[in-house]
């Protein structure tokens, strides 16, 4: 039997029950975070191997932003629970640069009772709340199952799919382009190949009549052998655009196919030799075969926004990518590195309206962070940067969104749900558009739609970042639905442990719901990631126009630890 798949199993003497997240010796039990416990069990069912950080990165947080600490943190975590020694180990060893082993033994344990004939007599055991909602998961996902299976029978029965005049009824076309493949001789080429995806992904995004899978869900496909058939089957979509990029000196060497999921066929294929400065031309051609493919009426508004190139310069665009990779990790430094990028970008091409609003973006994430000793000037300077970013730049959903993400932590919350229902207008399929919109929805105390808009997004973007299930969450808290809110917080965290605002709405969750130790567990991880934060910066910085839901937080997070 699979580890993995037990009950209990034993490490080194520790009874460990996944389901519960408790690990327990001697009469005493120990709790562990979700993440942890996922991590026990993975290094369980490859005791005595080295694991490497990758392969946990990949089994544990499964597509979500990953920190270079958030492995360590976690087995930090996991070692204080098991009481051991990093120094003298005897469970988890690390083997420099090559990752971590688990040392002790582990068994699994056999120890509930045969199964015995039902008597009038006899009750039940009761299972865990987890338990529970596994098993009713597992019926709710066979009942699914079935009635998709009869829905796919009766529509082959019924007419229903074709109109009077006998014209078949296809819904919008729809499209995932997977990440392209880097095969340049130079590793740091990777983000340029990644950047030609989101830009293709974005161009796609602003046409009404395409139903687009945002970039986070196409990126989760990276370096995985998947088939076209089998991305099909996952995103219910119609077609997979995949390609390469090769750039070498003053080169580039684009192939790109478009394959139908539903055949395996390719629809067309085409190889693109030429200058690097053509990269841009390049992704154009790229963009309007797939429109003239899957035959989309254009309308004039979307021609002129597909003719339109953020930038001609190759050098700024290399700072750009470099920005967009440092601004995921979410940690201070990473956020100063990736201001750095950003100007150099806007330095090297000063028409960059993107690289404005990234930069507007990233210093208003400062302010409500705290990283600064300015943080009026930071915000006035954010704004500054997005009003010209949409100067420079009013083609692009991002452009938007930053000016909308700026204004909302200024709370300015008419003005930032203008803004980004303008993105949405720019491109319909924007699901990081609706993460936002749904950010405003809860600070204006409107959860019901916070909820609608972020399913919307999460409909687009099914391997969501750890902002959409936080936003859930948030909704739920808003409502007083605490229970409902935690799973969604976990989530959260889970994708992006270093992500300030999920650990703090966890805590007050955790508080209202009776779990004092929880909750002063997430202030304590709260003030590693960031000694700074406190009730009096979060009074100043949490956008809400709701004042007896900001005093509910704060209360909750005063119980919590959170200092004044």
């Amino acid at each position: 039997m699979d580890i993995r798949e037990a009950k209990s199993f034993d490490v080194g003497g520790w009874r460990v029950t996944p389901d519960e997240d408790v690990v327990s010796r001697d009469g005493r039990s120990e709790r562990l975070e979700p993440l942890a416990m996922q991590v026990l069990v993975y290094l369980a069912s490859r005791a005595g191997e080295v694991v490497s950080r990758s392969d946990l990165e990949e089994a544990v947080w499964k597509g979500g932003v990953v920190s270079y600490d958030s492995v360590t943190s976690t087995v930090i975590k996991l070692r204080k629970a098991l009481g051991d020694d990093a120094r003298k180990p005897t469970y988890i060893t690390t083997i420099p640069k090559r990752g971590y082993q688990l040392i002790a033994p582990v068994s699994l344990v056999v120890d509930e009772p045969p199964a015995q004939a039902a008597s009038p007599e006899s009750v039940a055991p009761v299972p865990s709340a987890r338990a529970d909602r596994r098993k009713v998961a597992t019926l709710v996902a066979v009942l699914i199952t079935a009635a998709a299976a009869i829905l796919g029978v009766l529509t082959q029965l019924t007419p229903s799919a074709v109109e009077s005049d006998g014209q078949p009824v296809s819904s919008p076309p729809s499209i995932v382009v997977l990440p392209f493949q880097n095969l340049s001789d130079d590793p740091s080429q990777e983000r340029f190949a990644d950047g030609i995806t989101e830009d293709i992904i974005t161009d796609l995004s602003g046409i009404t009549g395409v139903r687009v899978i945002a970039s986070n869900t196409s990126f989760s496909y990276k370096g995985r052998q998947v088939s076209a058939q089998e991305i099909g089957d996952e995103l219910h979509i119609h077609y997979v655009l995949e390609g390469s990029v090769r750039r070498r000196g003053d080169s580039i060497r684009v192939n790109a196919q478009l394959v139908d999921v539903r055949t395996a066929f390719q629809v067309w294929a085409h190889r693109y030799d030429r200058a690097a400065q053509e990269t841009f031309a390049v992704q154009d051609e790229l963009t309007n075969q797939i429109v003239e493919t899957l035959a989309v009426q254009l309308s004039p508004q979307e021609r002129e926004r597909l003719a339109r190139q953020p930038t001609n310069n190759l050098a700024a665009y290399d700072h750009f990518q470099e920005g967009q990779r440092l601004g995921k990790i979410n940690t201070k430094d990473s956020n100063i590195e990736a201001q750095h990028a950003y100007r150099k970008a806007i330095e090297t091409d000063p028409t960059y309206g993107r690289a404005y609003g990234a930069l507007a973006y990233t210093l208003a994430y400062n302010f409500l962070r705290g990283w600064n000793d300015a943080p009026m000037q930071t915000i006035d300077r954010a704004l500054e940067l997005a009003q010209r970013g949409v100067e420079l730049d009013a083609s692009i959903p991002q452009s938007f969104w930053s000016l909308g993400y700026v204004h909302l932590m200024r709370k300015e919350f008419a003005l930032a749900e203008q803004a980004v229902e303008t993105s949405l207008s720019i491109a319909p399929n924007y699901a990081d558009g609706f993460g936002l919109l749904a950010l405003i929805n809860n600070s204006l105390g409107n959860a019901k739609a916070a909820i609608a808009n972020i399913q919307k997004g999460m409909q687009l973007n099914p391997y969501y970042t750890w902002d959409y299930p936080y936003n859930l969450g948030r909704a739920y808290y808003v409502l007083g639905e605490y229970d409902r809110a935690i799973p969604e917080l976990e989530s959260a965290k889970t994708r992006n442990p270093n992500a300030m605002p999920v650990r703090l709405m966890l805590a007050a969750c955790y508080v209202r719901t009776g779990r004092a130790a929880d909750a002063e567990w997430e202030i304590e991880e709260a003030q590693a990631i960031n000694p700074h934060e406190t009730l009096s910066h979060l009074a100043n910085t949490f956008a809400t126009n709701d004042a007896e839901l900001l005093q509910r937080f704060l209360h909750d997070l005063r119980e919590a630890g959170l200092p004044e």
